[in-house]
């Protein structure tokens, strides 16, 4: 990893040090690493290319560390994300039909002569249950992700604190 100081040495990230390069995004703690593993999590879920962007400009204003909330984005990757989408999927169709959806997540062939209308009428017909399950699955891997890292921190901290203390 990068240290602070080489990040905002770079020509391209050193016009944005004003903003970013204060302690309080940098800083962890139980709090601030449950927050930005959890807006990692949520955000991992959102389209490609918008990902780190959001997950960066979330943990700006919750003022939390903002690499480990970027890094935690990178849960989704070719191999997990069009699985991820198709719980997320049968998520939103279960919440808006109450029922097992009749057909198949199939995307349209890239080599289609009508690629681009296929790609909508596939939109027309999943796209409402995975903008309502997409947001949904993301809100549950914050929650667990939150709560792993808040517990976990606690318990390593109390088994430090014992182990220190048998060690006296």
């Amino acid at each position: 990893m990068p240290t602070q100081e080489a990040i905002f040495a770079s020509r391209w990230l050193k016009p944005l040090a004003p903003w970013f390069d204060k302690p309080e995004f940098w800083h962890l703690n139980r709090r601030k690493a449950a927050s930005s593993v959890a807006i990692g999590l949520f955000c991992g879920l959102l389209p490609a290319p918008t990902q780190m962007i959001s997950a960066l400009l979330a943990a700006y204003a919750r003022r939390t560390n903002l690499p480990l909330a970027v890094l935690t984005t990178l849960y989704t990757n070719p191999f997990t994300f069009f699985p991820l989408y198709y719980v997320a999927y049968h998520i939103g169709h279960w919440l808006l039909y109450q029922q097992q959806p009749d057909t198949a997540l199939i995307f349209p062939d890239w080599h289609s002569t009508h690629y681009w209308q296929d790609v909508w009428l596939w939109l027309l017909q999943f796209g409402k249950p995975l903008l309502v399950g997409v947001p949904i699955l993301g809100a549950i891997f914050a929650l667990i992700g939150y709560t792993v890292v808040w517990w976990s921190w606690r318990w390593y901290t109390l088994w430090k604190q014992r182990t220190r203390a048998h060690l006296s």
